[in-house]
């Protein structure tokens, strides 16, 4: 799985603006082996790329500890 990459998208509740989508987005990227972290406020959904085999409910926590709903 060397160099493989996943993709996720997820919902988020509660981020509203430009310093709630920079909020997920670090916070995601803080997530060893999180790629990329691309939040959308219109859809309220962020799109997260990160290496093969990363556990997907890190990722939701890491969404939660940031004071978001995921699901």
């Amino acid at each position: 799985m060397f160099g493989k990459t996943v993709e996720f998208e997820f919902a988020v509740g509660g981020m509203s603006c430009a310093h709630c989508k920079a909020a997920v987005e670090r916070a995601l990227r803080s997530v060893k082996g999180v790629k990329s972290a691309v939040a959308d406020l219109e859809s309220g959904s962020v799109k997260v790329t990160a290496k093969a085999g990363i556990d997907h409910e890190s990722l939701k926590q890491a969404v939660r500890d940031a004071g978001y709903d995921v699901n």
